[in-house]
């Protein structure tokens, strides 16, 4: 949901009553900053302090000070200012972020390299007095040594327990979650006849997942009998309408390899490679492949995906990140479209309205925000446009919002949409659509109309969607069936990650919370495990408070996120069945609340999109 327009009154009272307050300085003994390491992947960890005031008089600004092990550097951090001597760390809060009244608290956090148990900070104060709170929770330390038994079609294991806190044990072969335990034992179970195995265990708690153990091998029973063993890891490379697939040779007797897309053969083979034909122009393809011989066919392997080749010239980067200018005012900072800094790829400018006419939509420059901004003009926007074309920026035009009332609900109303958004795209200089209806979509004619704009446009038309997390829990929903149905020629997805309350997953396990890296990972999930390909998802999420009434999440959790779906590394409980390193990016409503907190979204997550693989 986009909140458009508060009274103005409503501004001017919080600041009169800011005004009226009296902040008198609260003493340090009676506040506390408490740090907890969020997560730690060997080469680097995450770091995150929060400012409680437990005193009756508000704080009026914090220092936070610590020392860290020599060797060990913080890079990027978010929500406070740094100033560095050696291995002296000093983190001063930032203007909107200082006063911290009686009984709240603020935090903020940093990157740091490397990680490990040595990756601690040590000497804490604030504001001068010894920071209290204690060290919080932190993830669980290194299993101990793991013991590795085969036996028929399994593999026994365990290991001795983690230090810290413990919530559970993750049982890894390779990169992949073979089982998740509670205790310091599991059995990996429907394992092939006479196969090696090497696993890995790691501990996690609500900060995240500890360093993994050492490895450790075993191999099932029956060699020299039975069926075959599971094949080796399938490398899959997409081609033009083809995937071409490799995979390690299975152990005991082969006579060939089926290679299976779900549970339909699409080829059989003697050697250990083999190439899928006849796909379509730039289709996603998941397969698994097993061993067979005259006693039966053995374990599938794990899954592969590739994409066939033909997928549009994207005119975005790989990953990029997508924000909201409002054409309208409301409590955020009002800005003119050429104010929007470098770290937003694509801006949505929010929004194009409806008419009488089914399907038309219109589009001039809000007369409140001109107002607001001393005159801003349609000429001037549209300079702006190009002024943000020339920084290789890309704008498109939003239809719908909260109080949008967009209809295209016939052939006639999909024929004036295409019409009139591709009129306002030669008016306008915009580069493509973003369909964020909040109050009902017809897949069919919306389709239609997108078609027909595509056919106007042309190849380089971008066409993004911005659904309500309830309107993409099932492929039967009517914007998840536009997406599919666009999907040759969609750009991407972000979907509102907040306004929601609890959802379920991919997995169907729990309903998950908003707010959390869990919510966004495991809802991300049902997208690119029905159908989406990873390139065309995205994690929408608000830009700081105000932006939205709940899910608002720091900005270094949206990172998090992003990292777990790319990599299957430093996730929360849920990890999802893949890895998807083509996921897009991320958008956030909207570039005028991250304005009114500090740049704090645009300035922690655009970096770190370029380290996404």
């Amino acid at each position: 949901m986009k909140f458009r327009v508060i009274a103005r009154s409503l501004v001017a009272l919080a600041a009169l009553v800011m005004a009226m307050m009296v902040a008198v300085p609260a003493q340090a003994a009676s506040a506390s900053a408490t740090f907890v390491k969020v997560g730690d992947w060997g080469s680097g960890f995450e770091g995150k302090y929060t400012i409680k005031n437990d005193s009756t008089t508000a704080l009026t600004s914090w220092k936070v000070e610590f020392d860290l092990p020599a060797g060990i550097n913080v890079g990027s951090f978010w929500d406070a200012t740094l100033a560095r001597s050696g291995q002296h760390f000093t983190f001063t809060n930032v203007g909107w972020n200082g006063s911290v009244p009686a009984g709240g608290s603020v935090s903020f956090g940093f990157l740091g390299t490397p990680g490990g148990a040595a990756a601690v900070p040590a000497g804490c104060k604030l504001n001068g007095a010894d920071c209290g709170g204690g060290s919080g929770e932190t993830a669980p330390g290194r299993p101990g040594a793991v013991s590795a038994t085969g036996g028929a079609n399994s593999v026994a294991l365990s290991w001795g327990a983690s230090s810290g806190t413990v919530t559970g044990y993750r049982v890894y072969e390779g990169t992949v979650v073979k089982a998740t335990v509670t205790g310091t034992g599991a059995t990996v179970s429907g394992l092939g006849v006479c196969e090696a195995h090497t696993y890995t265990v790691a501990a996690y708690n609500s900060a995240g997942e500890g360093p993994k153990s050492d490895p450790a091998s075993a191999t099932t029973t029956g060699c020299g009998t039975g069926t075959p063993g599971r094949p080796g890891a399938v490398s899959a490379t997409g081609g033009a309408n083809s995937v071409a697939l490799s995979w390690g040779a299975s152990s005991g007797t082969v006579t060939g390899y089926r290679v299976y897309e779900g549970t339909t053969q699409r080829a059989q083979v003697t050697g250990t490679t083999a190439t899928v034909s006849g796909l379509g122009v730039c289709e996603a393809h998941t397969y698994t492949v097993a061993a067979y011989n005259s006693a039966g066919e053995g374990p599938k392997s794990d899954p592969a995906s590739a994409t066939t080749t033909g997928c549009p010239v994207s005119p975005l980067p790989k990953h990029f990140l997508t924000g909201y200018w409002h054409n309208f005012d409301n409590p955020a900072v009002e800005l003119k479209l050429s104010a929007v800094p470098n770290e937003y790829d694509l801006v949505a400018v929010a929004f194009g309205e409806s008419t009488a006419t089914p399907g038309e939509v219109v589009f001039s420059v809000d007369p409140g925000l001109s107002s607001s901004l001393g005159g801003y003009t349609d000429a001037q926007f549209k300079a702006d446009v190009q002024t943000l074309h020339s920084r290789g920026k890309k704008v498109i035009l939003s239809v719908g919002g909260e109080l949008g009332r967009v209809q295209v609900a016939s052939a006639a109303a999909a024929t004036k949409f295409a019409d009139t958004v591709y009129a306002l795209m030669q008016s306008y200089g915009f580069d493509g659509v973003d369909i964020d209806l909040e109050n009902g979509l017809n897949s069919t004619y919306m389709g239609q109309a997108l078609r027909a704009l595509r056919a106007k446009a042309g190849a380089g038309l971008i066409i993004t969607m911005a659904p309500q997390t309830i309107d993409m829990q099932s492929t039967g929903a009517e914007y998840f069936k536009l997406a599919l149905n666009i999907k040759d020629i969609l750009t991407v997805v972000h979907t509102q990650f907040y306004n929601s309350g609890s959802m379920l997953g991919c997995d169907q396990m729990a309903a998950y919370s908003q707010g959390t890296v869990n919510f966004m990972t495991a809802l991300a999930c049902i997208q690119l495990e029905n159908g989406l390909r990873p390139d065309q998802v995205a994690l929408g999420l608000p830009a700081g408070p105000g932006a939205a009434g709940g899910g608002i999440v720091a900005p270094s959790l949206v990172n998090q996120a992003l990292t777990c779906l790319a990599t299957r590394t430093g996730c929360g409980s849920f990890v999802p069945p893949r890895a998807y390193p083509e996921i897009r990016g991320a958008m956030t409503w909207s570039i005028n609340w991250d304005a009114s907190n500090n740049w704090n979204f645009s300035r922690t997550v655009k970096p770190h999109l370029a380290t996404l693989p």
